[in-house]
């Protein structure tokens, strides 16, 4: 059967459509080294909602962390219907070199920018829990890749585990009940870029070090990053950014605590603008008010403010 150029045209707005509703994470890269891309979305609980906040982060390629900072107050295992949600797809990318993995764990997100393509693919993460930190400032690269990861606990883990009265196997083996999931990119000694078989977990402070994604994601980042790449560990609770045209953005996310006194406290951690963004937010067109609104509010959506 014969297809009008019409038709052919509609067909194919339909499936970059869908191809975007799908995978909507792959940003193209702003002209004249610009840092700002994205645009936020914002959808309503339906009146029949029985699903947790976490269904619609992973819907929406976001972590719970990233969901909470954008909606502040909601309820996160049953958000009331008829909420309106804010997607925070909206974002300044890091400042770093446009190259290979960039993980910031401040704002639960890793970067990945391949080669030649002239766009970003972001995706969110799970971190190290307290005093069992993902790495923060280190250059390092994928050394392998692994599908069907087995995962072998430290005695140190095996020590922890048992004093809560927890048994761990000597290791675990390969498939979907494996902590590590079922891909792993590896670097570095110690450390590896992994799924998971708790999906909530994505956007908080749960592993012991390593980097957690969403099955899907894993799976999409081994397929697609050669072992060699570069990895930049960072931490940027506070990224800025100046467009061709002057405008001005800062993007606070809550900082990680670093002790168990500043874990426990109702206080927000303080921030302190320095370097390249004390240098951007000390512009005279800048509207100083509105810097502080935003890093009082940490809502992890840029703000304009000039």
């Amino acid at each position: 059967m014969k297809m009008s150029i019409r038709a052919i045209f509609t067909l194919v707005l339909a499936v970059a459509a869908y191809s975007q509703a799908a995978f909507a994470v792959v940003y193209p890269l702003p002209a004249n080294n610009g840092r700002l891309v994205g645009e936020n979305i914002t959808v309503v609980v339906p009146q029949n909602n029985k699903l947790p906040l976490e269904h619609f982060a992973a819907q929406y390629q976001m972590g719970l962390a990233n969901m909470l900072e954008a909606n502040p107050g909601v309820d996160t295992y049953l958000p009331n219907p008829g909420t309106v949600l804010t997607i925070p797809q909206q974002l300044i990318l890091p400042d770093t070199p446009h190259e290979g993995l960039v993980i910031n764990s401040a704002e639960m997100r890793i970067y990945y920018y391949p080669k030649g393509t002239n766009t970003v693919v972001v995706l969110p993460i799970g971190i190290g829990e307290l005093g069992k930190d993902t790495p923060l400032n280190w250059v390092t690269s994928v050394q392998h890749k692994k599908a069907g990861p087995t995962w072998t606990p430290t005695a140190k883990m095996h020590e922890e585990y048992a004093a809560q009265g927890q048994w761990l196997p000597a290791t675990f083996p390969a498939g979907p009940d494996n902590p590590m999931g079922l891909y792993a990119l590896y670097v570095g000694r110690l450390y590896a870029v992994h799924g998971t078989n708790a999906n909530f977990g994505i956007g908080l402070r749960v592993s012991h070090g390593c980097v957690r994604l969403r099955d899907a994601d894993i799976k999409w980042l081994f397929e697609n990053v050669p072992v060699g790449t570069r990895v930049q560990f960072i931490n940027e609770p506070v990224k800025t950014a100046v467009l061709p045209n002057g405008a001005r953005y800062i993007e606070v996310h809550n900082p990680l605590s670093a002790n168990q006194q500043e874990f426990d406290s109702q206080q927000p951690l303080p921030i302190t603008l320095s370097g390249n963004n004390a240098t951007l937010m000390a512009d005279p067109s800048v509207n100083q008010q509105v810097v502080d609104k935003a890093i009082s509010l940490r809502s992890g959506i840029p703000t304009q403010v000039n």
